[in-house]
């Protein structure tokens, strides 16, 4: 999506607050009533018959008039089409939308054209029963049909045109790179190159530490815990737009230069999964040390470097030329020789191969391998180098 900081004066606030509130109140509605189903009973309603409930619930409530009958009853196609995406295997199950965490609404039809541009940098948008909203235009605006306004948790406003920009050519260079994706460094290139996500300073992190104490002594409900918890959404903000700059600077810049790019099928959701409890057989209702604090930090890291917002991101742009490799012991395997065993590997980063003495970075090594489309089996076999068609040579005499 095309998507623009949205500037809302303190009324305007108000009412963009009002319309996310009431969107919220039809969505929980109509999920109430579609997880009341049962085969005993008959079919839940659809669109038209909670349009026409949406219709007298407007007319018994008033503060449910004073919102836009347009943005409630597209919240009801919306969820609608969600039900539609669940039962297709596309999407998860619509969930519950709660206050602070999902503020937003969508604009459909002709009232989602009335965009007035002012200047090079502004412009502004009629937003139904709020008025002329003004926008910073960072980017040229779309041809849309739609716009979704939405709010996070650190209370900016955006603006996001439903526009899916056409994927970036191939550049017919004919080259080939794998992506060795990590912790410490968080992309590695087969040619070399050792991408760093960006994220907080250790002067923010230290901050971070100190409002995350200062919460945990404040009373829930109180102003001061309002306020601590405004300042640490703030910081995870500003981590979160880093990350999200640097994946797309980052996939850009690849499908940009590459023809076919090679990357680890990563099964991360699994990878930053809590440890299970380990039962203590010893002492029954204990439990036994499972390293639950180490594993967290893992998973902190892993979720920090956007492993999976970058596949992700190259997907969208470079559409049918990313292959996902099998990254059984690519790490353990040399990139020269093919000799593969746990010796290889002496440290995070250094990779000295115990058969040839090939030496390079580790990830490097790996995304060589990735590059090259190389798997090992789990009994670390490494595959035939040379064609299986090819005819028996005879050895040669001593």
């Amino acid at each position: 999506m095309s998507r623009f900081r949205l500037y809302p004066t303190t009324a305007q606030q108000a009412a963009l607050l009002g319309h996310c509130r009431h969107v919220r109140y039809v969505w929980n509605l109509a999920l109430e009533q579609w997880s009341m189903w049962h085969r005993d009973k008959g079919p839940t309603p659809g669109y038209v018959e909670q349009a026409r409930q949406l219709t007298e619930a407007r007319a018994a409530f008033g503060w449910l008039r004073t919102g836009s009958q347009t943005v409630q009853q597209q919240a009801l196609r919306d969820f609608g089409q969600a039900v539609k995406n669940f039962y297709a295997g596309t999407h998860r199950r619509p969930t519950w939308r709660k206050a602070g965490l999902h503020e937003g609404f969508r604009v459909v039809g002709a009232q989602a054209t009335r965009i007035v541009k002012l200047n090079r940098k502004w412009a502004r948008v009629l937003v139904p029963k709020v008025g002329w909203v003004r926008f910073r235009l960072s980017r040229a605006i779309p041809d849309a049909k739609s716009y979704r306004i939405t709010r996070d948790r650190v209370g900016r406003w955006h603006l996001a045109f439903a526009v899916v920009p056409p994927p970036i050519p191939v550049p017919g260079t004919g080259e080939v790179v794998g992506v060795d994706r990590g912790v410490a460094v968080s992309a590695a290139l087969s040619t070399g190159e050792l991408l760093t996500c960006p994220g907080l300073s250790e002067r923010e992190q230290v901050r971070l530490k100190c409002l995350q104490r200062r919460l945990a002594r404040c009373r829930r409900g109180s102003n001061r815990h309002r306020r601590a918890k405004a300042a640490i959404a703030k910081l995870s903000a500003r981590a979160g737009d880093r990350r999200k700059d640097w994946v797309e600077k980052t996939s850009t810049d690849l499908a940009r230069r590459f023809d076919l790019i090679r990357v680890e099928d990563l099964r991360i959701a699994q990878m930053t999964r809590r440890p299970k409890l380990k039962p203590d057989p010893g002492r029954p209702g204990a439990y036994r040390p499972n390293r639950r604090r180490a594993k967290a930090g893992l998973n902190r890291g892993i979720l920090a470097n956007g492993w999976g917002l970058l596949v992700q991101r190259l997907e969208d742009k470079a559409s049918g030329r990313v292959e996902k490799v099998n990254p059984a012991y690519t790490s353990q395997t040399c990139s020269v020789c093919g000799h593969c065993a746990p010796e290889n590997r002496e440290s995070q980063a250094v990779f000295r191969c115990v058969a040839c003495g090939h030496q390079a970075h580790a990830d490097v090594n790996a995304a060589v391998n990735i590059a090259a489309g190389r798997a090992v089996s789990a009994r670390r076999e490494t595959p035939i180098r040379v064609s299986p068609k090819r005819e028996p040579q005879l050895a040669a005499s001593v």
